[in-house]
């Protein structure tokens, strides 16, 4: 079953141009199938059955593990099995039948204008540290990318005449506005401080750490909290708090559905609606 995975991940990278990250989400929900099959002496795909699957889930559920996990693994495997099948290596696909359980939608969290005012406000020194923290701060709330987006950004996806962010791979790259204050910050941060923080001038990305390479997100993840503590905001703030804010935010503000889908990059506008009435 290990080469068959690998097969799948290499045409995730190579054809379908599938992130890392969900990349490395696919190899790992397969791996533990791979796991708990080989552990009853199935080490073939051929040899899985979809009771054998359905066992896997069930296993899954017995571990009390959340319906989202669940869901997320159950989509991994009819991933795999429909490539199996596409590319001819199995005949029958014995995913088929697998159901992932129903998962409430809840609202996300989501920080008040003024709490993300106050926030933003936050990193507002003269040290080169302290103008990139506002950079990517103003950045992230403006444009309403992933954490993972943003230390991946390259100097040139910025575009601070035009007002513009361009962010994704280049299948599925969308150009984003972002407000003047936010590219204002990002303009200040290239002309007065990243030059000062990195010691490799022929890096590429826009928030580098000294060595020239993208931020961590754990990284990042400190000093959100560090600011968010700053400003004495209460909620259990997460990068992805921004983005949620940032859509909520959009919605509010009159911007319409489809356009807050395109900015998010959303493929599923059901996705998106997840923002309207929160109230």
């Amino acid at each position: 079953m290990e080469k068959a995975i690998d097969s799948f991940i290499v045409y995730l990278h190579n054809v379908k141009k599938t992130s890392d990250n969900t990349v490395l989400s696919y190899r790992r929900d397969l791996e533990k199938v791979r796991h708990f099959m080989e552990e009853r002496g199935i080490c073939q795909v051929e040899g899985i059955t979809a009771m054998d699957l359905q066992f896997y889930i069930s296993d899954l559920e017995q571990q009390q593990f959340k319906a989202a996990t669940v869901s997320r693994n159950i989509a991994s495997i009819k991933a795999f099995y429909h490539f199996m099948c596409g590319e001819g290596m199995l005949a029958v696909d014995a995913a088929n039948g697998l159901k992932a359980p129903k998962i409430e939608k809840r609202a996300p969290e989501i920080l008040t204008m003024e709490e993300v005012a106050v926030l933003l406000k936050q990193p507002e020194g003269d040290s080169p540290k302290e103008i990139r923290d506002k950079a990517m701060l103003e950045l992230l709330y403006a444009s309403g990318i992933r954490v993972t987006e943003l230390i991946r950004l390259k100097v040139s996806d910025v575009d601070v005449k035009k007002g513009v962010v361009l962010c994704g791979n280049t299948n599925k790259e969308r150009q984003i506005p972002i407000v003047t204050e936010a590219a204002k910050a990002v303009k200040r941060y290239l002309e007065q401080a990243r030059d000062k923080m990195i010691e490799n001038p022929s890096s590429e990305y826009l928030f580098a750490n000294c060595a020239g390479q993208p931020m961590s997100r754990q990284g990042f993840w400190k000093l959100l909290k560090f600011y968010a503590k700053k400003a004495g905001i209460t909620t259990d703030i997460t990068p992805h708090t921004l983005r949620h804010s940032f859509a909520a935010h959009l919605l509010a503000n009159g911007v319409e559905l489809k356009q807050v889908q395109e900015r998010l990059g959303h493929s599923d506008i059901s996705t998106t609606q997840i923002y309207i009435n929160r109230d």
